[in-house]
């Protein structure tokens, strides 16, 4: 009778997996410190919930964890990411009204930022070499990069120390997040002098021809922001430079797709698709559209490159 109970009560299920998420992130964050497997060892008990949650298992004495738990030096900012979610999570638990990035707390900012530096690293380090004639041009000495929405800076530090004769420009529209970054990159070491950071709304950018590499994190553009200020982002950018946004999977279960458009609507973000963005682009002109998976479950980046201007009306 009580088997029977527990497999009809759904929210006890739910509740459960709550739990195994902390038990996700606090591993990770031990993790990022140490070891994965000093962390599965701390505590026994928190380690269970995982195997029960099948985030790891039993291979004789060895305790093995899912692809998505081995991520090595990346461990703090996959707990970041993690626990930037659950703080918001808890908020509209709470029935508090966030409408919008600047209701959220400074820890939630921070958390998301520092997050983001995975991000910066890897578009750093596996996209730029994959994208024809982009390591060229931000090797060069005085090339440009646009980071929209940066946040708490981490990410525009991850790109300046990655490219070191790149110059960064950082912008916001949440002047508290501006206040936050220059106090997370004051004393941050080599990079940090390169970053330049603006209290700017991504729709009001007039720049022309300036930047090499535009990074655009559509979820926290709201629908109407991201059609306002995608054709300035191309104007901004150089002959043959790229645009690359990232964009979240469309999620295939039903409660995913729930959730990704309840946080949507909660942050005045974006739940735009890969190929509605790759839509979008081509619609700008842009050329060489590719869409480019990052990790399972994970966001999908769209590039593209934008065409030579003098070539395009002779």
């Amino acid at each position: 009778m009580n088997d029977d109970v527990e497999r009809n009560d759904p929210m006890a299920v739910l509740e459960g997996q709550v739990w195994a998420l902390a038990a996700v992130v606090a591993t990770l964050r031990e993790a990022g410190t140490g070891s994965l497997e000093k962390a599965l060892a701390a505590d026994a008990a928190r380690t269970a919930v995982l195997e029960a949650a099948g985030v790891v298992r039993r291979e004789g004495s060895d305790t093995v964890a899912v692809p998505a738990l081995q991520v090595g030096p990346a461990s703090s900012n996959a707990a970041s990411a993690r626990l930037s979610s659950m703080r918001q999570a808890v908020a509209a638990a709470a029935g508090e009204a966030v409408t919008g990035w600047d209701a959220q707390s400074d820890d939630v900012l921070l958390d998301q930022g520092r997050a983001s530096a995975a991000t910066g690293h890897a578009l750093a380090t596996r996209l730029v070499p994959a994208l024809p004639g982009l390591a060229d041009r931000v090797a060069t000495p005085g090339s440009r990069v646009l980071d929209i929405g940066t946040g708490t800076g981490a990410l525009a530090l991850a790109l300046a120390q990655k490219l070191p004769q790149a110059r960064v420009t950082g912008i916001d529209s949440l002047e508290r997040a501006i206040r936050l970054a220059r106090r997370e990159l004051d004393g941050a070491g080599p990079g940090s002098e390169r970053i330049e950071l603006r209290h700017q709304d991504a729709v009001d950018v007039r720049e022309r021809d300036v930047y090499d590499l535009v990074w655009l994190p559509a979820p926290f553009l709201s629908d109407d922001a991201l059609q306002a200020c995608l054709p300035h982002l191309a104007a901004a950018l150089t002959d043959g430079g790229w645009l690359v946004a990232g964009t979240n999977p469309a999620p295939h279960e039903p409660l995913l797709a729930a959730v990704a458009n309840w946080n949507a609507v909660r942050n005045g973000g974006s739940a735009l698709t890969s190929h509605r963005m790759a839509e979008a682009l081509g619609d700008l002109g842009f050329e060489d559209l590719r869409q480019i998976p990052t990790v399972p479950g994970g966001p999908v980046l769209v590039a593209g490159r934008r065409p030579d201007r003098a070539a395009s009306t002779s």
